[in-house]
């Protein structure tokens, strides 16, 4: 009954996502011809500084499969468009005004813990399935465009995909305790995270701790290795935050 009920609370953003990001991702597959027509064209630009840089180092990346399918989908793509549907599966819910969900919920025979324990547990699986099956979208579809992607390789980004929304998820759903509403906790959450995935891949930095370099997963891009370390990090923020939302909850008057 309560696993039912969070389902439903986040079902049509859900399926939207279902929809949505798969075909993104298939989007930036059937791409790739094209990009490689336009490849000799672009090694003529000529650029310096650190946008040159960029520019160089995605016109190297797209001259490989699977270097395209990284920097266009796993890194730029998913930092941004897969973290609104994280953020949008964390919103509204328990504390929601805007309909008598929240009283609903408070009148079954369940601890306060718990409910929260399930609203938890029923986004973040339903995070995970748009994470993994987004991913999967890859390989399936690359052989329409006459390329491969390794079903293994999918399932590694779509792991560091989940592990970088569940922060992103997590912070929503705290902040969901505060508000009442569904877009204030929204948009707070899509203006903290969205800046530091920018500002991260500005940096370009090595490190594979932070929110960008685990959604992208570059450091398995790069190294083959799944980055045990940022994967911990993630997994340990989602946590506290998912707590400092119980606790919040708990303590909320209605």
């Amino acid at each position: 009954m309560l696993w039912y009920k969070a389902f439903l609370d986040t079902r049509g953003r859900f399926l939207i996502g279902l929809a949505l990001l798969p075909c993104a991702a298939m989007f930036v597959v059937f791409t790739y011809p094209r990009v490689v027509e336009l490849l000799p064209a672009a090694g003529g630009i000529n650029a310096s500084g650190a946008l040159g840089q960029q520019i160089n180092e995605a016109i190297a990346l797209a001259r490989d499969y699977r270097g395209y399918v990284w920097s266009q989908w796993f890194r730029q793509t998913t930092t941004s468009t897969s973290a609104l549907f994280a953020a949008l599966l964390g919103t509204g819910g328990l504390v929601a005004s805007a309909s008598g969900g929240a009283l609903f919920m408070l009148s079954l025979p369940a601890t306060r813990m718990r409910l929260m324990a399930v609203r938890a547990g029923s986004g973040l699986a339903q995070w995970l399935a748009l994470a993994l099956v987004s991913s999967l979208a890859i390989p399936l579809s690359s052989p329409a465009v006459g390329e491969s992607y390794s079903v293994i390789a999918a399932l590694a980004h779509g792991l560091c995909l989940f592990a970088g929304g569940a922060m992103i998820y997590s912070l929503a759903l705290l902040l969901s305790t505060v508000f009442g509403d569904l877009w204030r906790p929204w948009l707070i959450t899509l203006a903290i995270a969205m800046p530091i995935a920018f500002a991260e891949q500005v940096a370009q930095a090595s490190s594979a701790i932070g929110l960008s370099p685990v959604m992208s997963g570059e450091h398995f891009f790069r190294t083959g290795h799944l980055p045990w370390a940022g994967l911990a990090f993630a997994f340990a923020t989602s946590a506290a935050l998912l707590y400092l939302a119980a606790l919040n909850f708990e303590r909320r008057d209605f």
